[in-house]
C-alpha cells in the first residue's frame, strides 16, 4: 500500500493506492473499480509531447460500483453532468501536467472530489413563518411611511 498526495483545485488530498481509496469515513472505493487509459496530450511540451503518452482518461463505473450507497450514486449522477456516459461511467480527462504521474493524481483527485461532494447530504429547508411581533412591526412601518407620504401631498399655501 502506498500513499500518494494529490494536489487539486480543492486543496491537498491523500489517497491510498493498493487497498481502498477513501472518499468519506464510511465510503471507500476499490482501486480495481477504476480503469485508466493513457494517451498523447496536446498543447505545449516541445518534441516530448508527440512521443510520450502523458494524458490520462480515468473511468469509474458509477452504476455497477458496489462501494457507493444508492443516494450517493444518484447525487453523483447529477453532479457528473457531461462526464457521465450512456454506460454509466464517469470519464475524467487529465492533461494539465507534463508528467503521467501528476496527471494520474489529478484525475484521481477530481474523481474523489466529485464523490465527496455527492456524499454530502443536502440540507432541506424547513419553511418558516414570521412571528406576530414581526408582522406588527411591518404594519407599523408601513403606516408611518404612509403618513409621511401623505404629508407631502397637496400644498395649499399662498401663491
Amino acid at each position: 500500500m502506498s500513499l500518494i498526495e494529490v494536489r487539486s483545485g480543492i486543496g491537498l488530498s491523500r489517497c491510498y493506492i493498493g487497498w481502498m481509496i477513501e472518499i468519506t469515513e464510511n465510503i471507500a472505493i476499490d482501486p480495481s473499480e477504476i480503469s485508466e487509459t493513457f494517451m498523447q496530450a496536446g498543447g505545449p511540451g516541445g518534441q516530448n509531447v508527440n512521443k510520450v503518452s502523458t494524458a490520462v482518461q480515468l473511468r469509474f463505473n458509477l452504476l455497477t460500483s458496489p462501494s457507493l450507497p444508492e443516494d450517493v450514486r444518484d447525487r453523483a449522477r447529477r453532479l457528473a453532468g457531461r462526464r457521465l456516459n450512456k454506460q454509466g461511467e464517469i470519464l475524467i480527462f487529465a492533461r494539465r501536467f507534463r508528467t503521467r504521474e501528476q496527471n494520474r493524481a489529478d484525475a484521481l483527485a477530481r474523481l474523489v472530489a466529485l464523490l465527496r461532494e455527492a456524499a454530502k447530504r443536502p440540507i432541506h429547508r424547513r419553511p418558516t413563518r414570521p412571528g406576530k411581533a414581526a408582522k406588527q412591526r411591518r404594519v407599523n412601518a408601513k403606516t408611518r411611511r404612509g403618513r409621511t407620504k401623505q404629508l407631502r401631498g397637496n400644498y395649499r399655501g399662498e401663491d
